[in-house]
């Protein structure tokens, strides 16, 4: 179906609604195109295409039509009433995909919010869609079973659920005012959806998120530790994948995990290097970023999945400063990564000291020994004199020890 991004080909765009379907498991049956300088108000695409598919349809019995594109309820209404069939826009294939893969209450309060919202201005109808509510891509997740009833029920559900989003968002808010107590910073990893995110985020934190090629697998924010060379401890938060045209809906209802991104100390953007859209998909992560407030953080551009290109592609990357090329899946690049990480952040920082502790302070030297990196250590007349780089908080503990 027609694509609305002049940033992806049409090839591409058809190759994501591929993929978007796939996730959403359904086999497709057939696919077709239209080139229209400007969409039929009433029905999108034009009459002939549209009689043409139709009659395809019919013939493999298909169950539903998808469009790469969102149409209006009036729009869903005249298609269906040609085709004889279920149709559904991208929107709608979106949710339906975060409805299969919300895992958590948080999650599955924000896909049922989206979803209220996106049937709410389709309720005058009635059409196909309302009555065909057997099963299948669309008809997924909680908010289902409200469907069929009326406005002020809808409404009174939307209020209810906002509610309790609030709610979750509050003890959100609780649980980061505990965390950002300690002096321990936060490292948000975004990117457009089946970039590796999950991958990464399991090598550097040894957690066993769930890591899947299929689109938005992950949908629950995630946060773990992970220690940095310099042995200061970092917090690593995995968010929900961005794509072009990410429904609004979709993004205030995820408000409360995206308010991750917003806070974190840190922006690590993956971006797949072996995607030949990869600098559109970049672009449409900058414009989530942009949307959220947060595309002025500081932040660190990690392409991810290098095992995948040719040996001569692979010899031609240079890191730099604020970009690292690694291979999440076979543990390439890791080490600069961290190293990168360690770096940028200014939480804690640390620095060289001399220090002269004397050595019945044995549980400063421990705390010294598992908290910063060391140097060199010489033991005499009963001190030990060590050549350490603790971070700031460490540090403060042991001011008078250090040999100015």
């Amino acid at each position: 179906m027609p694509s609305d991004a002049p940033d992806f080909s049409s090839e591409e765009s058809l190759d994501e609604l591929r993929n978007l379907a796939t996730s959403a498991g359904a086999q497709i049956a057939g696919e077709f195109t239209q080139r229209k300088d400007r969409p039929n108000p009433a029905t999108l695409i034009g009459k002939g295409k549209l009689e043409e598919i139709a009659g395809a349809a019919a013939s493999v019995s298909a169950d539903v039509i998808l469009f790469d594109h969102d149409l209006s309820p009036s729009q869903q209404r005249n298609i269906e009433r040609v085709v004889h069939t279920r149709v559904i826009d991208r929107t709608q294939l979106i949710l339906d995909i975060f409805a299969r893969h919300a895992r958590t209450r948080e999650g599955q309060l924000q896909v049922e919010l989206a979803q209220l919202e996106y049937m709410l201005p389709r309720l005058a109808g009635h059409g196909v869609e309302m009555s065909q509510l057997g099963g299948g891509i669309g008809t997924r997740g909680p908010g289902e079973t409200q469907l069929e009833t009326d406005r002020r029920k809808i409404y009174r559900r939307v209020r209810h659920v906002k509610q309790q989003i609030e709610n979750v968002r509050s003890i959100r808010a609780q649980q980061r005012q505990r965390r950002e107590s300690v002096p321990v910073a936060t490292v948000a990893l975004v990117g457009y959806t089946n970039a590796g995110k999950s991958t990464l985020f399991n090598a550097l934190t040894k957690a066993n998120v769930l890591q899947s090629s299929r689109m938005f697998a992950t949908l629950d924010p995630t946060i773990r530790g992970a220690e940095l060379p310099s042995k200061r401890k970092v917090l690593f938060s995995d968010t929900v994948g961005f794509i072009r045209h990410l429904p609004h809906t979709l993004v205030s209802a995820f408000r409360a995990t995206l308010e991750e991104v917003q806070r974190a100390t840190l922006i690590i953007q993956v971006s797949d290097a072996s995607s030949p859209v990869s600098a559109e998909q970049d672009a449409q992560v900058e414009s989530v970023l942009k949307e959220l407030e947060a595309d002025t953080k500081p932040r660190l551009r990690v392409m991810n999945k290098t095992d995948l290109l040719l040996p001569k592609q692979r010899e031609s990357l240079r890191d730099d400063e604020l970009s690292v090329h690694v291979s999440a899946a076979k543990g390439i690049g890791l080490t600069t990564l961290l190293d990168r990480v360690d770096a940028l952040l200014q939480e804690d920082r640390p620095s060289r000291v001399r220090l002269r502790i004397p050595q019945k302070e044995g549980k400063m030297l421990a705390q010294l020994q598992a908290g910063a990196r060391v140097y060199s250590r010489q033991y005499q007349d009963g001190f030990v004199i060590l050549e350490a780089e603790p971070p700031a908080s460490l540090l403060r503990r042991m001011r008078e020890w250090v040999v100015e």
